[in-house]
């Protein structure tokens, strides 16, 4: 393996190309993937971006689904020593647009299928290039004919132009022999990605190469290295790769070992089960709302899922039950992986210890952690209830033209800048943290601090709640209100805040009950399916601000 100051995102995976040349690196749609074609593949690809003008450092929008072709654009950019800028293929126009003139982006991959929305800002941005594909484009023909015979391929009407390319297309053209690239893993971006601001605006987060390759090191050397089979294991990969738990996992389990990596191209359950089924899956990541789906399901028995050995959960609260029932349904536990878009993987489970639904994991080695008192930012002992703060010495230390939110994210302590996760934890007396909430979400009742999510979590397990929100509304009396907004089934009938707060008095200590329920029609998510509880906040504060103009 390379040294430290020399190794790039796609070093690693160079080297296990040439190890494991006949061995399966990606399965797609019953399509298989050797390292040895993955490889050539990646080379192509890079020689294309290259021969169309894509520089070093230059930013290309990666605007696609999971499938081979993010993989492949992925290490390509990287290995031209381009920037990736990997964003969700639900996002509009108005999105994208944004993104594309904060990042400088000149070239976006796109699906076909949202095409039309790269098509609507072309003119009114710096837009050099626009390479698109569709989700089955390596797969059979055979494959393709019977999916478009029976309209299960879904496509979109791509327009002819001397900016537009077909992926398939240049790639094929391309030789394999990508041109040489002087990277510099410390001071060369290898990504952006983008996530939540506080100003209404996302945040681009750059990354360098050595950032993210010393989290991943230290997943495979100091978590995994005593239980993984280099060369043999199965990694289901379900999440969208976009986002960087699921890009930093497929890499550190899947590619970086030689080991197979199942790519889904969305988190259909049943799908998810028959792939674990076909190809034998030992290591799978997930967020806790596709495990509770799986456990949902009423086929879950009709599939062999005896070949799982170690499930990862992360992105949000894992919930007690759903920790509880995965455990006794399959005699294995669900591990925790933490972490943000700003400071990369942060805490894992260890493998030789029996986990926590609220043990987040151990620190990695490159990622310092401390638990601070958020209004002082004083270190605080362990045991004691504090806002999260990490450092590491290799990762970037700022947001992409957002210098206030950079003061307000990044704080300077002892010498060190620290990343503010924007979460409540305790450092256990084993050195693990123990998640409690995110701070937002952390509601002052009183002289108390309630968990929003505990008592959303209490909501949901009624058998006519299908979603629940819990916010903190002023009230100077007591500091925070607590209310609820709850969704119910279409067939609940008779069910009003009466009973529900009961249901939630004969479960929670009393200064959690809400003091009222609200009843709507739907609740607000973001694009991935998080509970946008800023959105209701904002909305009740504009409530008050208008009672209090009367």
């Amino acid at each position: 393996m390379a040294s430290l100051e020399k190794e790039c995102t796609f070093t690693r995976f160079e080297e296990v190309c040439k190890q494991y040349t006949s061995r399966t690196a990606l399965a797609y749609l019953g399509e298989t993937f050797t390292y040895g074609r993955l490889e050539t593949l990646v080379h192509q690809f890079a020689r294309a971006l290259s021969d169309l003008g894509v520089k070093k450092q230059d930013r290309v929008m990666l605007y696609i689904s999971n499938c081979p072709q993010w993989i492949i654009a992925n290490f390509a950019i990287n290995r031209i020593g381009a920037v990736t800028v990997p964003v969700s293929p639900i996002y509009t126009a108005f999105e994208i647009e944004y993104m594309i003139k904060d990042a400088g982006i000149e070239t976006v991959i796109c699906l076909d299928t949202n095409f039309v929305y790269v098509k609507e800002v072309m003119e009114r941005t710096n837009l050099k290039r626009v390479i698109v594909t569709n989700l089955v484009d390596f797969v059979s023909p055979m494959k393709r004919f019977i999916g478009h015979l029976f309209d299960k391929i879904p496509h979109g009407n791509v327009s002819k132009g001397d900016r537009i390319y077909s992926f398939a297309k240049i790639l094929y053209e391309s030789r394999p022999i990508p041109p040489k690239v002087d990277i510099d893993p410390v001071k060369d971006l290898s990504y952006i990605m983008y996530t939540g601001g506080t100003t209404g605006f996302p945040k681009g987060v750059p990354g360098n190469h050595i950032g993210e390759v010393t989290y991943i090191r230290d997943i495979m050397d100091d978590v995994i290295k005593d239980y993984v089979t280099p060369g043999r294991d199965s990694v289901l990969m379900v999440n969208p790769l976009f986002h960087i738990m699921a890009k930093g996992f497929s890499i550190a389990f899947g590619f970086n070992y030689g080991n197979t990596v199942v790519l889904m191209p969305l988190p259909e359950v049943d799908a998810t089960l028959s792939a674990i089924e076909r190809y034998r899956i030992k290591w799978m990541l997930g967020v806790p709302a596709l495990y509770r789906m799986m456990l949902e399901n009423d086929r879950i028995d009709q599939y062999d899922l005896s070949s799982l050995r170690y499930c990862y959960c992360g992105g949000d609260v894992l919930p007690v039950e759903v920790f509880k029932t995965w455990r006794e349904k399959y005699s294995i536990p669900l591990y925790q992986v933490y972490g943000s878009t700003e400071i990369g993987h942060v805490t894992y489970s260890l493998l030789d210890q029996e986990p926590s639904p609220t043990v987040i994991g151990t620190p990695l080695k490159t990622r310092r952690s401390i638990v601070v008192d958020r209004d002082t930012l004083e270190k605080l002992p362990p045991g004691e209830l504090g806002e999260l703060l990490v450092t590491s010495p290799y990762t970037v230390k700022e947001y992409l033209n957002k210098p206030d939110e950079t003061a307000y994210s990044y704080v300077q302590m002892n010498g060190d800048i620290y990343y503010r996760m924007g979460d409540y934890v305790k450092l256990n007396e084993r050195g693990e943290l123990e998640f409690v909430e995110r701070t937002a979400d952390i509601i002052k009742y009183k002289a108390y601090r309630v968990s929003a999510s505990e008592v959303e979590a209490a909501l949901q397990d009624h058998p006519t709640v299908i979603g629940a929100c819990v916010i903190g509304v002023p009230d100077p009396r007591v500091g925070e209100r607590i209310k609820a907004i709850v969704v119910l089934k279409e067939d609940a009938k008779g069910i009003g805040s009466n009973e529900l707060l009961k249901w939630c008095r004969d479960r929670l200590a009393p200064y959690k009950v809400p003091g009222y329920i609200e009843f709507r029609d739907m609740l607000p998510k973001s694009k991935v399916g998080k509970l946008l509880r800023r959105e209701i906040r904002d909305e009740e504060k504009r409530k008050l601000e208008k009672e209090k103009r009367r």
